[in-house]
């Protein structure tokens, strides 16, 4: 795929595939044909849509979470255009935009690892 989108805000979940094809088309001026996936997620924000034209079709999957829920942009009623990996991230229950490593943000000092500063000797290793 060339492109990936996500409709930020919500997205109605009754819509099927000729109601999201509207919004690509007409909403976004974007092109339902192109060889872009477009992703649209509901106001729980545990199940998402996504759109791709497959040269012979569209394709229409749909995904329910069953345990946590997506951390989709809410601002404006957009699409915007994300990368690899931030869809990776999206779709991993992390902010697409921010992404953060340890949910509960715990730090490990060094005094914690019992690892030795350096003392100005050269024994190859800084710390």
């Amino acid at each position: 795929m060339e492109k990936i989108y996500i409709r930020c805000g919500y997205t109605d979940m009754r819509k099927q595939l000729n109601g999201l094809l509207d919004i690509i088309q007409y909403n976004f001026k974007l092109d339902p044909y192109s060889n872009s996936l477009f992703l649209f997620c509901g106001k729980r924000a545990d199940r998402i849509k996504a759109v791709h034209y497959e040269g012979d079709g569209f394709c229409l999957l749909y995904k329910r979470y069953e345990n946590g829920r997506l951390q989709w942009p809410r601002t404006g009623e957009e699409a915007k255009q994300i990368s690899d990996q931030q869809l990776r991230w999206l779709l991993e229950g992390l902010n697409p935009e921010q992404p953060r490593r340890f949910k509960n943000g715990f730090r490990i000092s060094l005094e914690t690892l019992k690892i030795p500063r350096n003392t100005g000797k050269s024994d190859g290793f800084m710390v």
